[in-house]
């Protein structure tokens, strides 16, 4: 899907709050799909009537949709601001850890402070400087200034067979020590593994990075996403 973010709009520019929710009922909505109130409410920690209440003036604004007796969705104004968002956040990501020497479990509160105080022009510069990048240090993609997202087809390494080779392409742990771990184990995008064996009902994953075995639990395993065009 093709989005222009530079197309005008006219309205008055938008708060940090409303910046907020956009962004996360972007990342709530896979392939457009509804996020429920409590979902928003729970990404956002905020309580259910105060989200209500925004999602209702969200809406009358034209960044809404309802979607009856399922939630909302962003409209194409709401997605093209969010995806604005999105690619400030990821682009100062990536440049923290591109050029600052910040590790990418340290990153993610520094660009949510960020993200709503630098310009346009400014983010287009970091990028320029770091070559355009097409992904962050968590390997999420960074949409265009034309607004322009590629999604990555990519499957969760607890769902990958016994045996297969495959490269990590994203990794959606967010808690920091987890982050931490997963690097210390050299378990980042790029990262080539072979599952050696899967154990049933959750439990954990063998693999084989470079020479070595780890065993990894099944709740680390589902936020690593894999591509499995890796030959073996």
């Amino acid at each position: 899907m093709q989005v222009c973010m530079n197309a005008a709009v006219a309205r008055e520019p938008l708060t940090q709050s409303v910046e907020d929710y956009l962004k996360a009922i972007y990342n709530l909505s896979p392939e457009g799909r509804p996020a429920s109130t409590s979902d928003i409410a729970h990404r956002l920690e905020l309580s259910a009537p105060s989200v209500s209440g925004m999602v209702k003036r969200l809406s009358e604004q034209g960044l809404l949709e309802h979607v009856p007796y399922k939630g909302v969705q962003l409209t194409e104004e709401g997605r093209r601001a969010a995806l604005r968002m999105i690619r400030r956040h990821r682009v100062i990501e990536t440049y923290l850890v591109d050029r600052l020497g910040y590790t990418w479990d340290t990153v993610h509160e520094e660009a949510e402070r960020l993200e709503h105080a630098v310009s346009d022009t400014l983010i287009q510069r970091m990028a320029d400087a770091m070559g355009n990048p097409h992904a962050d240090p968590h390997g999420e993609p960074i949409p265009t200034a034309d607004g322009l997202i590629e999604e990555i087809s990519a499957a969760p390494l607890s769902e990958v067979p016994a045996g297969e080779t495959v490269e990590v392409r994203r990794v959606t742990a967010g808690d920091p020590a987890r982050l931490r771990y997963l690097a210390s184990l050299d378990l980042k995008p790029g990262a080539v593994v072979t599952v050696l064996d899967r154990q049933p009902f959750q439990g954990p994953v063998t693999l084989r990075i470079e020479d070595r075995v780890q065993v990894l639990g099944n709740e680390l395993a589902l936020s690593l996403l894999c591509s499995r065009s890796v030959a073996r």
